[in-house]
């Protein structure tokens, strides 16, 4: 059994107003999917990495990979217009490559801090149900708003989980749902997860964690910076 993880970096960074993919920014003078992949590069049980990038910064990719001795990168293909369309290629591309009784594990590339613990878990968890999300608890009060200005009805925020990546599939079942949204046309469900409920499959929690930030704006990039001192056990512990 092979577990084979879907970096996603198609992302084109259009709320960090930069030139530069926030995959490739520098945290430390190191590119962000850097410490992405080398998480998944530690871990013994991870047989290869598919990484789905921006069209135009493959070559820049495949340089990194070299520079930085990433070699569980197998594969670097070109990303979709869309988040899910990028999901889908990586899906896809995979399907003469591995078996169906193989896992895949999906992941944001903008998401460099992920303790080996949290993918132990997901894996456990993934093994025991077919497929597995990290997630965490809403601690705060959450209402419904219909127009993000107002809002009249409180949710019970012991009924909701924050959703995360990673997410891991057994291979039939993750291909066989891109392959019914393909079918439909659908091209704008962002996570796995969703796409799972969207045809009716039940979605099994792992353990996530407070401190698993996606860098998605600029005043991320220290924040990121900081939990990086922090001690992996204390990360995942929180």
């Amino acid at each position: 059994m092979k577990h084979i993880v879907i970096i996603l970096a198609g992302g084109i960074s259009r709320r960090m107003d930069s030139d530069v993919p926030k995959q490739f920014l520098k945290i430390k003078e190191k590119p962000v999917i850097v410490y992405t992949i080398e998480c998944f590069q530690r871990n013994a049980k991870i047989d290869g990495v598919l990484v789905v990038c921006v069209e135009e910064w493959i070559p820049h990719m495949k340089m990194l990979v070299e520079q930085y001795h990433l070699d569980k990168v197998k594969w670097i293909i070109p990303g979709g217009d869309t988040v899910h369309d990028s999901t889908r290629n990586g899906i896809f591309y995979l399907n003469e490559k591995v078996t169906d009784d193989d896992y895949v594990i999906i992941h944001d590339a903008a998401r460099p801090v992920l303790p080996q613990k949290a993918i132990d878990e997901m894996l456990h968890v993934a093994h025991e149900n077919g497929n597995a999300s990290l997630v965490i608890p809403s601690h705060e009060t959450l209402i419904y708003t219909d127009d993000q200005k107002s809002g009249d009805s409180q949710l019970d925020r012991s009924k909701v989980m924050r959703v995360q990546t990673p997410q891991a599939y057994r291979y039939s079942q993750i291909r066989n749902l891109y392959e019914r949204a393909e079918n439909d046309g659908i091209h704008d469900i962002i996570y796995a997860d969703l796409v799972a409920i969207h045809y009716g499959e039940r979605v099994f929690f792992s353990k996530g964690f407070i401190n698993n930030i996606k860098i998605t704006r600029k005043e991320d990039i220290p924040f990121c910076e900081a939990l990086m001192e922090f001690d992996e056990e204390m990360l995942f512990s929180v």
